[in-house]
């Protein structure tokens, strides 16, 4: 395994928070894109303002990647401790590049230098960038000129980047492009990237996960968002934010994630579709506000976008150790359905099927991500075919009476008739004490438990409408990988890896979108006919792993867990498997 070859290539910027690491990267990144290549961009920061450690990865490949690798090819580092940190990130025949006039090596560090074939050169980035009248962030492009002579990227691509990222800056912009252009003329080193181009793709666009959930939401008819920053969420506040002007959406960031909650089941019940989103901390702030949805009735669709915990945890990193929190979270039980993305696609899609589930059964709805896809870089031709718009209102003008209508009328499915406060309809309650058919306090023990039954009713009629998991691969497989969340992107390119390589070893891939209410049905038949079962999940406990055990028994007996707040990589997989060959 170990002999594969992997036909990618990994550029990766480190350095101090503060830096300019971030837009480094994506400067590049629209660069290479626009050049016709295929790439996926990974970030790392911790959670501080200025400081620690820092760094921005590009993969690059000759097939559609959404994934990333553990090592790079070359690394361009800006501070000391980002040299310390990702040097042995460094793949073999590969180069350093650093702006520090003095580095000291560790013996070890030394040897595995020349063990592994690496050139490290430096680059005196600062005195170049003050030479053309530039300043510290501005040796930046001195390294983003001299690595794209390296790579053999055209200047003129780079250039049109950094126009159109600093067009409002003209006098900063022209020191820039000469910070460019010296960099670009230093001709330190060469390495042919051997990569094939891709015609039709320089037109393609660079987004995150986060971009897409809000564009989804956008083209859902989505016209309220509210929300608290909190990473890795944040960016979807803010993109909003920026593009309200020609969305026309009501864009408040709350004082609180309770506030956040509470507007948005307000908007939704007032007939405006409306969402928000946060992470662990802040969703369990909005707990009660999910089970007041739940009783009253009324839709609610929130984007958790996952990082690990427990408390503050690793808040800048990634994890999917949440899904029991969506599942379980929330006082009394109520109808709620759980969804997760697990690249742009699944992003923008899902959050549109949010709305729409959670308007047709009345009932919250629960989108999980994690920061390995709401940050993560796509490079996207097409984005995905959107939903139709359905509200699920009660349409007042075919109806021959009125006066009947309830709003929690007892039905046999459990859905009753919606309809919004203002219209020609019966007025009701929205009450978030138990209540009657027209939402009047009742405590009496009968409607206590006929209404709770109702509500209830709905788990089954959700369960028969959601969508199967989907089996990724051949039918039969010498492995068959079973995950959900950003699992999925890193398992079909090592998919496509093998396939590349002609491997003898066949890998198929079962995964959920849709985890709550567990759809079992194609499950029973793949644990059934698998020759091996691997459960493969970013957290300690193996979530997904425990929800299929409760719902049908079956024991994962191989599982591939990952918690370190790192997501999975290609390698990570491939050494599992080679190292599963050799036993």
């Amino acid at each position: 395994m170990n002999q594969l070859d992997i036909k990618r290539f990994a550029i990766k910027f480190g350095g101090e928070s503060g830096q300019g690491i971030n837009s480094l990267g994506e400067i590049l990144a629209k660069a290479l894109k626009n050049t016709g290549y295929k790439i996926f961009g990974y970030r790392e920061y911790p959670s501080l303002i200025r400081g620690g450690y820092a760094s921005y990865q590009i993969d690059i490949g000759n097939e559609a990647i959404n994934s990333s690798s553990q090592f790079c090819d070359i690394l361009v580092c800006s501070s000391r401790r980002s040299i310390y940190q990702y040097l042995r990130d460094l793949r073999s025949n590969s180069i350093l590049i650093h702006t520090l006039t003095a580095v000291i090596f560790k013996p070890e560090d030394q040897e595995f230098i020349k063990s592994q074939n690496i050139q490290v050169k430096y680059i005196d980035a600062l005195t170049l960038a003050k030479q053309q009248g530039g300043n510290a962030l501005m040796s930046n492009m001195i390294l983003l000129g001299a690595l794209a002579e390296i790579i053999g990227l055209d200047l003129t691509s780079v250039e049109h980047i950094v126009n159109e990222q600093f067009a409002d800056k003209p006098k900063l912009l022209e020191i820039d492009l000469k910070c460019l252009k010296v960099g670009h003329d230093l001709n330190i080193a060469d390495y042919n990237l051997n990569l094939q181009k891709f015609d039709g793709w320089q037109d393609s666009k660079i987004i995150t996960g986060n971009h897409a959930i809000a564009l989804g939401a956008i083209s859902a008819g989505a016209r309220a968002y509210y929300s608290y920053p909190m990473t890795p969420a944040s960016s979807i506040l803010s993109y909003l934010a920026e593009t309200s002007h020609e969305s026309g959406m009501l864009v408040k960031q709350a004082e609180d994630e309770i506030t956040a909650a509470q507007m948005t089941v307000g908007s939704m019940h007032m007939g405006t579709r409306a969402f928000t989103g946060t992470s662990g901390g802040g969703f369990d702030l909005m707990t009660e506000t999910i089970s007041l949805a739940g009783i009253i009735e009324t839709p609610l669709v929130l984007v958790l976008a996952q990082r690990p915990g427990p408390a503050t945890g690793l808040p800048t990193w990634t994890s999917a150790g949440d899904l029991n929190l969506a599942i379980h979270a929330g006082h009394g039980e109520y109808p709620r359905i759980v969804i997760s993305a697990s690249d742009f696609e699944t992003a923008y899609s899902l959050i549109q099927n949010a709305f729409d589930l959670a308007e047709k059964f009345q009932t919250p709805v629960i989108l999980l991500t994690e920061k390995q896809i709401a940050e993560g870089l796509y490079n996207v031709k097409d984005l995905p075919q959107d939903i139709e718009i359905n509200r699920y209102l009660l349409n007042e003008n075919e109806l021959t009476t009125k006066s009947t209508l309830k709003r929690y009328q007892f039905t046999e499915n459990g859905i009753s008739p919606r309809w919004l406060p203002g219209s020609d309809l019966p007025q009701y309650n929205a009450n978030g004490d138990e209540h009657d058919e027209v939402g009047d306090v009742n405590e009496e023990s009968l409607n206590a438990k006929l209404i709770a039954e109702k509500r209830m009713k709905k788990t089954e009629l959700i369960k028969m409408s959601l969508p199967d998991p989907v089996l990724y691969g051949e039918n039969e497989a010498d492995i068959t990988f079973i995950g959900w969340g950003s699992v999925k992107p890193v398992i079909n390119d090592v998919r496509d890896i093998l396939k590349q390589n002609n491997s003898e070893i066949k890998i198929n891939y079962l995964h959920y979108d849709y985890l709550f209410p567990l759809k079992s049905e194609l499950l029973l038949n793949v644990l059934k006919n698998s020759k091996r079962l691997v459960l493969v999940e970013n957290n300690y406990l193996g979530q997904l792993g425990q929800l299929i055990t409760s719902e049908t028994g079956f024991q994962f007996s191989e599982k591939l867990l990952k918690y370190d707040g790192r997501p999975f990589f290609i390698e990570d997989i491939l050494n599992f498997i080679n190292s599963s060959r050799n036993e």
